[in-house]
């Protein structure tokens, strides 16, 4: 039997992906929730509060305002 958290997915994204949304563009609609902004930029990862896709930043994190 799967658990809940076996099923959470992982994806590294970098700075052309910011600002960085969930879903992302290549999600399938039937598998939609609405949109919201992931802050992965202020310390490299965060989760998505409705699905609980962790998003972990790739490289340096960007400095200032972009």
């Amino acid at each position: 039997m799967q658990t809940e958290h076996a099923k959470l997915r992982y994806i590294e994204v970098t700075a052309t992906d910011l600002p960085l949304y969930c879903p992302m563009p290549n999600t399938s609609l039937w598998n939609a929730h609405p949109r919201v902004v992931i802050p992965v930029d202020k310390i490299g990862e965060a989760r998505c509060p409705y699905c609980g896709t962790l998003y972990k930043f790739k490289g340096e994190l960007p400095k200032g305002h972009h």
